[in-house]
């Protein structure tokens, strides 16, 4: 079975999309470090190279993925929901 998204590590509140995702649709995605699959309701259009929640992540909490934060969010996000430039600050300015 192909693979929508890849997650980085086994604690990554996000994945990132190998392929455009369309919303309202249940799909699969793989962790590289441990291996195993997910699978996740896509809620919004997740576009290549993007990244989709894989839980629910608060307003000001940290974004993990590689394994580190990489910023935080600047509203509710949802599961399933495309997380980009509109609901994250990055780190470093964050």
């Amino acid at each position: 079975m192909h693979q929508n998204f890849l997650v980085h590590g086994p604690d990554d509140a996000v994945g990132v999309a190998v392929r455009d995702i369309s919303a309202g649709r249940g799909i699969r995605g793989r962790v590289m470090d441990g291996g195993g699959d997910l699978e996740v309701d896509v809620v919004s259009e997740v576009p290549l190279g993007h990244k989709i929640a894989l839980r629910d992540i608060a307003a000001g909490e940290r974004v993990i993925k590689y394994g580190v934060a990489i910023g935080k969010a600047t509203q509710d996000i949802r599961t399933g929901e495309h997380v980009h430039v509109h609901n994250l600050k990055g780190e470093r300015w964050a």
